[in-house]
């Protein structure tokens, strides 16, 4: 079979080694700043270049223009996405060439923040009071019945890249007209205190065959806006947390239409009323090293199973999920001050992982006892926080 893959970050690349392994030819459609990645090159039959990674128009057809013309002489069998900025490009390519998988309209609900909310309160999944930036009055409805403070967020971003939190209407109101004319590209959310979680999903025939809850122990708003340190465990199995979120999980899945996928689904929990709420998914593996943690905390490389479920779904076979392990893991990550620090002085038999990054710092530990993984992550963030951290202003665009 014949995959073409698309990633505009470089990221994804056990997902191109296993889908080669399992015997099919690979092609990617990347950015041509990423020309000199180390991608693994033995696993890609041919490599397709576009000058920059924005979903206009223009890029389309030019997407639509270069598959023509690949489909000459090769059958592309799949199409895959390997980032959220992809997504788009992979659903309008498989409606263009009539390729099996995820169309623009269900695509939307992975994506598009607005599109998400408004499918999961549809079908009965809670999420915080929200509404469209279209109308002024429903906006100054919005106001005047749901409680401060607000953030109005891009519907198209990934994590917590251009947020802002207001506490007022006249405070709204700026923000809203500091958008101009691309206001219709965002909405505005109440702010709820709480914990988020994340939960990562390996979907097969519309159901969670795979399913890893886990906690940021700091908010990925928190270490995006105020320079903290980012941190994630997986939750005790078969625990409140663990139960509620799969349930939760499982229906919004069945709600937007997943049928088989990878997907990192993302919840908080309300610190007033102690219920889950619905924030965002995307179908796709988790970034910020998050596959990392769960590979050490289950056994399951999720890039490399969503590249043999691919696979399996191509040629209509039957697909197993390996055994899984239910091991404890969390992971620290910081920017440092320093381009190479030394990490040496950080011994502990728990670290199987260390980031290999410039200005940055971070772990991966994993034990059988979650208390454990909580007190080094909280020993490590003390730690990082004194000898190396740094921070620097939430970026315009995210990074990976």
């Amino acid at each position: 079979m014949t995959f073409l893959c698309i990633s505009f970050y470089f990221k994804g690349t056990a997902f191109l080694e296993a889908c080669a392994a399992a015997g099919n030819e690979v092609y990617l459609l990347t950015n041509k700043s990423l020309e000199s990645k180390p991608w693994p090159w033995a696993s890609i039959q041919d490599t397709f270049y576009l000058e920059d990674d924005e979903n206009t128009p223009q890029n389309f057809e030019e997407m639509r223009k270069g598959v023509a013309w690949l489909l000459r002489e090769k059958k592309i069998d799949r199409i895959v996405a390997l980032d959220d900025f992809d997504v788009e490009k992979a659903a309008y390519l498989r409606e263009e060439f009539r390729i099996p998988g995820m169309g623009q309209t269900t695509a939307r609900y992975f994506r598009d923040k607005l599109a998400m909310r408004m499918k999961a309160q549809e079908a009965g999944i809670p999420v915080p009071p929200f509404a469209a930036l279209f109308n002024n009055d429903e906006i100054n409805h919005f106001a005047n019945t749901v409680a401060p403070p607000w953030v109005v967020k891009p519907r198209a971003e990934a994590s917590a890249t251009g947020i802002q939190k207001v506490h007022n209407i006249d405070d709204l109101w700026v923000a809203i007209h500091g958008l101009g004319e691309k206001r219709h590209n965002y909405l505005v959310e109440q702010f709820l205190p709480g914990d988020v979680y994340h939960v990562d999903v390996i979907s097969y025939q519309n159901e969670l065959v795979f399913c890893q809850a886990s906690k940021y122990l700091n908010t990925p708003f928190e270490v995006a806006h105020g320079g903290g340190i980012f941190r994630s465990q997986t939750v005790p199995y078969d625990g409140v947390e663990d139960e509620a979120l799969r349930k939760l999980t499982n229906q919004v899945m069945k709600a937007f239409g997943m049928q088989f996928s990878a997907s990192h689904t993302e919840y908080i929990r309300s610190h007033a009323d102690g219920h889950f709420y619905f924030l965002e998914t995307s179908s796709r593996v988790g970034g910020a090293h998050l596959a990392e943690m769960v590979e050490y905390a289950s056994g399951i490389n999720l890039w490399a199973e969503w590249a043999r479920l691919e696979s399996a779904m191509a040629r209509e076979e039957e697909y197993e999920l390996p055994t899984v392990r239910k091991e404890h893991a969390g992971i620290l990550i910081s920017l440092a001050r320093f381009e190479n620090p030394d990490t040496s002085s950080f011994q502990d038999p728990e670290i199987v992982w260390r980031i290999d990054k410039p200005h940055h710092v971070g772990f991966i530990v994993k034990s059988t006892d979650r208390d454990r993984v909580t007190e080094l992550l909280d020993q490590y963030a003390e730690r990082v926080f004194n000898e190396f951290h740094a921070s620097a202003p939430a970026p315009d665009k995210p990074t990976d």
